[in-house]
């Protein structure tokens, strides 16, 4: 396939160039921000090749793909799928941080062309939602639901795209939960725990690539379900294996779990 990535310079951007490249396909184009220090260099430079593609502005160019993956930012996304829109070319969103009115948007563009939208394409993350599922559909009453998550110090927003989506398949399996009270960390003289809340706790340092656990806490026992990630690779496959899914996709919003087929 001829596949552009969208915020190539990135970490997620050059793992998934390495990916793509070995799995056979073709960069066809390499896009970036405006201020990007890279522009008008070869994107090759970024995984040690020559592949003679010019990193550029993704706010000036024409798309050229058979299939864009995004790994940029929410703003850029709505500048790409205004782009993919018109061109009638599929987009894998990998970027995180979105507002429910650019989520909108992005469900809007799926009425035109085929997009996975996923806010961790990990097999193993993907998994971990899965299992989180079951879990709360066994442990309810008298199981209390806590959510940790860890990132590099770089990470911009929080908490991560794949506790919110931890969170929301919580409230959507336990209905006693639907409308619980989500607690970001806790201080002072709160009161005890209510059966209607979910912590939500964050860490932020160093390196870490990525790191969930989805607590479940009852009087005499603990259930812990956790993915570590101790690099990106496994992330870029999956972002490459959705570009590849798409490939003959109609219209219409897929998540990982109709690439994986779970």
């Amino acid at each position: 396939m001829r596949i552009a990535i969208c915020g190539i310079t990135g970490r997620m951007g050059k793992a998934i160039l390495t990916v793509a490249v070995e799995r056979g396909h073709t960069l066809s184009q390499a896009l970036d921000a405006e201020q990007c220090p890279m522009l008008g260099q070869d994107a090759g430079g970024l995984i040690s090749k020559k592949l003679d593609v010019t990193i550029e502005s993704l706010n000036k160019a024409k798309l050229n793909a058979d299939v864009v993956i995004d790994f940029s930012a929410p703003a850029a996304t709505e500048v790409l799928l205004q782009k993919a829109v018109e061109q009638k070319i599929p987009v894998v969103i990998g970027t995180t941080g979105f507002s429910d009115t650019q989520k909108e948007k992005i469900q809007q563009a799926a009425q035109t062309i085929p997009i996975v939208f996923s806010p961790n394409m990990s097999v193993g993350v993907n998994l971990l939602f899965k299992l989180t599922q079951l879990a709360a559909s066994v442990l309810q009453d008298g199981y209390d639901v806590e959510i940790f998550e860890a990132h590099h110090r770089l990470k911009k927003d929080s908490p991560s795209g794949t506790a919110k989506k931890l969170i929301d398949v919580v409230m959507e399996t336990r209905k006693d939960l639907h409308n619980a009270k989500l607690m970001h960390g806790r201080e002072g003289i709160i009161g005890q725990r209510t059966d209607n809340e979910i912590g939500v706790m964050v860490m932020r340092g160093g390196d870490i690539v990525g790191e969930h656990t989805v607590y479940f806490i009852a009087n005499g026992e603990r259930v812990e379900l956790t993915h570590r990630a101790t690099n990106r690779e496994n992330f870029a496959r999956g972002a490459v294996r959705a570009a590849e899914f798409l490939a003959d996709k109609k219209k219409g919003l897929y998540s990982m779990f109709d690439v994986l087929g779970l």
